[in-house]
């Protein structure tokens, strides 16, 4: 290495211009490489590392924002009016008080719908933070300008949750909604299409039925993709191309800490719901062993006797498997017939056919379903506020954001609830995200403990987004850096959006030789 270095270090160049070096003290690139391998002292071993960790961060958040430029800067959108009857009287027939971080949501979004640049924002919030309340507000939004608004979920559960919410809260202001999902009979499919098309439509709440190539709108002004990360990304281009530039909003449930945010969704404006609405009560987790399942299912009698309502949640393990379903189908008897045989019990999971699925989330919803035995097909999209137990067997095959979202499906009212972990594991790392679990209700603190737990790489599923692996620098402990790179980043795109100047012609190489084909990037 000495003799590699010796020889080669002095064609090494510098590719980070002088100011931005001297603004955050960094080294030279080739005293930097020099003092990782050979340090003259341990300071200088630091800065060494500082600066190629700095590198990295530079690189990648320069990509970002000439991809967010692209995406935003570059176009010419809508420019809607906020002012208008519909978006006051939504606001004034709200059942509750909007909370701190919902009232900034909304005005975030507002700026950016008032601009003629398209809106690209990520709407980022807790399990039960009101996401939808915001989304609401922005589809009355570009509804009231004359255009239409589309959402678009990963499952026909979502998606019906979400049809059934929007036509309670939309509905006294005449907003004709309809719900666009594979299983629709042929000739409601049908109807829908003519009524998108002619613009009797105003809002559209569908799956992947959104991006078929018969569907077509009249005037499509804004776009909200929900739990956007379940997506690829050339299905959500699909549905923008739909329109000519509309306003696209991402939302998810998956809280994500800040570091990860600023880089895998660098590109993004984002708001950040950190707060609940009042009047919920947090599930807290209570981790107990299979010697105590006696005591569970007669805790879960009680609270179903009081009048309220339970899950039994399964994992399943790969999509497919049928060994993995067994479970759920098997225990789906058991309870039925042996353990609660006084109260009625339902099953629901992924294969079930859709107008099963929907007959099973009604009973549930309606009461007469009393305990509902169930897969993580009920990890988003079941919103009853009375059930007060959630019983999820072998938690240790979740991960640790995935018990989280389960969870979050009780406490949606003022009582008090329960999420039981009913778990023997051995496994050292399954303990760590029990224990993690129990410690905090907070979806940002979880996603924090999931990080630390899992690492970097396997949380950030950068093969998944075309983002590179990160070699040196850490999403946990270099949050300093990731910011002042970040910084530095945008204010180049900002004064050279094209990496014209000559101070810039290495990093342009590197830029193209890295991501134009992963990041849809350009700096011509």
């Amino acid at each position: 290495m000495k003799n590699v270095l010796d020889e080669y270090l002095d064609c090494v160049k510098e590719h980070i211009a002088v100011d931005i070096r001297a603004r955050n003290k960094l080294l030279n690139l080739k005293a930097a490489l020099g003092n990782m391998h050979f340090p003259e002292n341990e300071n200088l071993k630091g800065m060494a590392y500082e600066r190629i960790v700095f590198d990295e961060f530079f690189i990648l958040q320069l990509a970002l924002a000439l991809r967010r430029l692209r995406a935003k800067d570059l176009k010419r959108g809508i420019a809607h009016k906020i002012e208008g009857e519909s978006s006051e009287l939504f606001k004034a027939l709200l059942p509750f008080k909007l909370t701190e971080a919902q009232k900034k949501a909304i005005e975030d979004i507002e700026t950016d719908m008032a601009s003629p640049k398209p809106m690209n924002r990520l709407l980022e919030g807790d399990v039960g933070s009101g996401k939808t309340i915001v989304a609401a507000y922005a589809l009355v939004l570009t509804v009231q300008n004359g255009y239409q608004g589309a959402l678009m979920v990963p499952t026909e559960i979502l998606a019906e949750q979400h049809f059934l919410n929007l036509n309670r809260l939309l509905g006294p202001l005449g907003t004709n909604i309809v719900l666009l999902t594979n299983t629709i009979p042929p000739d409601m499919r049908q109807k829908a299409y003519k009524m998108v098309e002619d613009g009797s439509a105003n809002i559209v709440i569908g799956t992947h039925a959104l991006i078929q190539e018969e569907l077509k709108f009249k005037n499509l002004g804004l776009v909200v993709i929900d739990e956007q990360h379940k997506f690829g990304v050339d299905q959500r281009a699909r549905l923008k191309e739909k329109g000519l530039n509309p306003d696209i909003m991402f939302m998810t449930a998956t809280p994500i800490p800040r570091t990860l945010a600023m880089t895998l969704y660098g590109d993004l404006d984002l708001s950040i719901l950190y707060e609940m609405p009042e009047g919920r009560v947090p599930p807290r987790a209570y981790w107990v062993g299979e010697q105590r399942r006696p005591g569970i299912y007669k805790f879960i009698a009680q609270e179903v006797t009081a009048g309220r309502q339970a899950y039994i949640v399964y994992p399943v393990i790969k999509k497919g498997k049928a060994e993995d379903l067994k479970a759920a189908t098997d225990m789906f008897g058991k309870f039925k017939n042996e353990i609660f045989p006084q109260f009625n019990v339902g099953l629901i999971h992924g294969r079930l056919k859709g107008e099963d699925k929907e007959k099973a989330m009604n009973d549930f919803r309606s009461g007469k379903i009393q305990i509902l035995v169930s897969t993580t097909v009920i990890e988003v999209g079941i919103d009853n506020p009375n059930v007060s137990v959630m019983l999820i067997e072998n938690p240790e095959r979740f991960g640790l954001s995935q018990l989280h979202q389960l969870r979050g499906r009780i406490g949606r009212s003022g009582q008090r609830s329960y999420c039981i972990l009913l778990s023997d594991t051995e496994s050292e790392q399954a303990k760590k995200r029990l224990k993690a679990l129990m410690g905090t209700t907070s979806g940002f603190r979880i996603a924090e403990e999931d990080l630390e737990i899992r690492g970097p790489g396997e949380f950030f599923g950068t093969k998944q987004h075309g983002l590179p692996e990160l070699r040196y620098a850490n999403l946990i402990s270099n949050v300093r850096q990731l910011e002042l790179a970040r910084r530095e980043a945008f204010k180049v795109v900002q004064k050279d959006p094209t990496l014209s100047d000559p101070r810039h012609s290495l990093i342009k190489q590197i830029l193209k030789r890295k991501f134009t084909d992963k990041l849809d990037i350009s700096c011509e």
